[in-house]
């Protein structure tokens, strides 16, 4: 099953390697910073092989980027690990418009499903939504 998800690069983690039974192998995780609803949330995704630990090389910290991705889950001693790995990492010029207006990850490719708070709602609904400049600004109730 392919994936996608558009966000922000805000942290690639050390690259890894080692040698295996199947031969030398090498992985590189970053996290992607995406916008769910009203509230951003982060993930983190790996690349496996020195190709693609080479083409993440190419983007740095705060480039907006468009990651396929497939989900994989393994057991090991009675414990499940699971796996994003990206196979695909674009360069996205429009996500920096759409990220800070609540564009929320595509989901199953193709699907194109989209958030985009309506202020009036979000006020009369009382889901939290603060528009800059806003009068009517609602008070989240989250603790943090």
């Amino acid at each position: 099953m392919a994936l996608e998800i558009e966000g922000k690069i805000i942290r690639k983690l050390g690259v890894q390697s080692g040698t295996s039974a199947r031969g030398d192998w090498s992985k590189q995780e970053f996290v992607i910073e995406y916008q769910e609803g009203n509230y951003p949330s982060q993930v983190c995704l790996s690349v496996w092989g020195p190709d693609k630990v080479k083409d993440l090389e190419k983007y740095q910290i705060g480039d907006k980027v468009k990651v396929s991705f497939n989900i994989s889950s393994r057991e090991y001693n009675n414990r499940w690990y699971t796996d994003l790995r990206a196979w695909k990492i674009e360069a996205e010029s429009h996500i920096a418009e759409n990220y800070t207006t609540g564009f929320a990850p595509t989901g199953v490719e193709g699907s194109g499903d989209t958030y985009k708070p309506n202020p009036a709602e979000a006020a009369s609904t009382n889901h939290g939504y603060v528009a800059e400049g806003s009068v009517d600004q609602v008070e989240d109730d989250l603790p943090f």
